[in-house]
This record gives C-alpha cells, structure tokens and sequence, in this order.
C-alpha cells in the first residue's frame, strides 16, 4: 500500500468521523424533540431530510473510498457495489433537492407581509412533507439506471471500458444512450441549482433593502441586533455557497466517471476530500445557530429550542 493513499485514507477516515457525528448530533436533537411531542416548524422537516440525505452521502461515499485508501480492494461484491453506489447517488441528489427547497422556502418567508406572500406561505408550508418525500422518490427513478453500470471491482481484470475505483467498478461508454441519461442528469440538477441561485439573490437583495429601511429607522445600537429571519438567512445563504462549491467538484468526479476509461488515480480521493465537504461542514452550521442553551437545555428543560435561527 502507497504510503499516499495511506495518508489520504486516515485523512478521509478522520473527515467522515466528524461529519457522522455532526449529522447524527442534530438527528439526535430532533428525535428527542419528536419522543417529547414537541411540534416541529417546515423547515425543521427540510432540515431532518437534508441531514439525513447527508449522512447516508458521507457513509456511502466516504467509507468505500476509505477503506480502498487502506488497502482493502475486494470488500465489496457486485451486489454490495451497486447498492453502495445507487445509495450515494441517491442521497446527492436529495442533498442538492433539500438545499434548494430550503432556500427557496426561506424566501418565502421573509418576503413582505402582504395577501399573495402570505397564501404562498400557507400552500407551501402545507406541502412541505409531500415535497420531502417527493424529493426521495424522484431521485430514486432518476438514477434506477446507475446499478447497470456498476460492477465489483473483480471484473475489472480484462475490462478496458470500465473506471475502477479501487473498490468498485464503473462502465464508461460515450454513446449516446449515456449522453441522455447525463443530460437528464444534468438538467434535474440544473433546475435546482437555477432555483437555488434565485432564491439565494432574492434573499441577499431582501436583507439588503430591510436593513436600509432599519437604518434610517431605528438607532444603530437596535440597527446592530440580528433579527432570527435575518440570522437564517444568511445561516441558508452560508450553506448555498458551501454547497456550490462542493457539488461543483462533485460534478466534475461524475462525469468523469461516466466518461473515463482505465484505473483511476489516488488523486480522485483528494476529489473527495471537498465532494463531500457539504455533507460535513453543514450540520456545524446550523449547530452554530442553535443558542448556548441547545446543549443543556433540551426539551427537558421545559423551553422549545428549536435550530431558532431557522424556524
């Protein structure tokens, strides 16, 4: 074994550790909020799918690739291999769908009180768990194809025209059966980040326009307090730019992937390293929004401390 791809593996190996355990923190806190009966706000019900989406991204994507690092190559058989990737691709596309539901949500919130926004607000607030659970099924047919073209990496021996990953295998074809499917790909994922953007500038131009307004209203020492609309805000904007980055380079491993024929270099695991960045830095995010009491005053303390900042 390289002593590189060892580096790499107990490197990956430590980034998984924290992202599992920061994800898992905040399912935690919102099951203990559900076994006291607390009523949770929509976005806490975005928020649960998005974290768990995330989760399963960073085992499924994560700990193959860790152990590849470490040297074990034939852990994983053909049926392990299809299912690990089909759960990773899945959960990506729930990650990016949860994202943009988010931040579109958040715009409506904080739009101006008037009979349109707030009819908006009451429909969406309503269609909030179908959307989430919609989010998963959509996905699931999306990538119904994917197992096709995976395999374990025992049939890579004579096999010019797949990608190895050290633990897996991937078909790779440039045909135009591939094209589409990419396209199809590429256009669902295109939709949500063209969402995602447009949310994100109406929010940055509504916080924008308030504070002018609070400025010339208020005296600066009450211009200088974070109201919890504004503080999500720029909590979801944080996480929109984290996630763009990271699905940037997601993307680029993809096709790749679908695209590239031989064995693939160690390099693809410092591709990793900031593929699943989002799924990592997100949940210490939103940790760092909860207020001071999140970790000794949970519902047993008898107050509702719900992620305030996003609800």
């Amino acid at each position: 074994m390289a002593s590189d791809n060892l580096a790499m593996g107990i490197f990956l190996f430590s980034q998984i550790t924290v992202g599992v355990l920061g994800n898992s923190s905040i399912l935690f806190y919102y099951l203990i909020l559900i076994l006291t009966g607390r009523h949770l706000m929509p976005k806490d019900l975005i928020i649960e799918h998005l974290t768990f989406a995330n989760c399963l991204s960073i085992i499924s994507r994560g700990i193959p690739q860790t152990m590849s690092d470490l040297g074990f190559k034939y852990f994983l058989d053909d049926v392990g291999c299809k299912l690990i990737v089909f759960i990773y691709r899945i959960t990506r596309g729930v990650s990016l769908y949860g994202m943009c539901l988010l931040s579109c949500f958040q715009v409506i919130t904080i739009k101006p009180i008037n009979s349109r926004w707030m009819t908006l607000k009451h429909r969406a607030t309503k269609y909030i768990g179908p959307s989430c659970s919609l989010g998963w099924l959509v996905h699931l047919l999306l990538n119904v194809l994917t197992p096709t073209r995976v395999s374990g990496p025992i049939y890579n021996k004579n096999a010019t025209s797949r990608m190895n990953y050290g633990y897996c295998s991937w078909f790779s074809s440039g045909n135009v059966a591939t094209a589409l499917y990419m396209f199809l790909l590429c256009f669902s994922d295109g939709l949500c980040l063209g969402l995602m953007a447009y949310s994100s500038v109406s929010m940055v131009s509504l916080l924008y326009r308030h504070k002018r307004q609070v400025k010339h209203i208020h005296s600066a020492q009450h211009f200088l307090k974070v109201s919890p609309e504004d503080r999500a805000t720029q909590t979801i904007l944080t996480l929109v730019c984290i996630f763009v980055i990271s699905y940037s380079f997601s993307s680029i491993v993809v096709i790749f992937t679908s695209y590239s024929k031989g064995s693939v270099p160690w390099g693809i695991s410092a591709f990793l390293f900031i593929e699943i960045c989002f799924p990592i830095v997100c949940p210490f995010v939103l940790i760092s929004n909860i207020k001071s009491s999140y970790s000794i005053s949970l519902p047993c303390c008898g107050k509702r401390k719900l992620l305030p900042s996003l609800t």
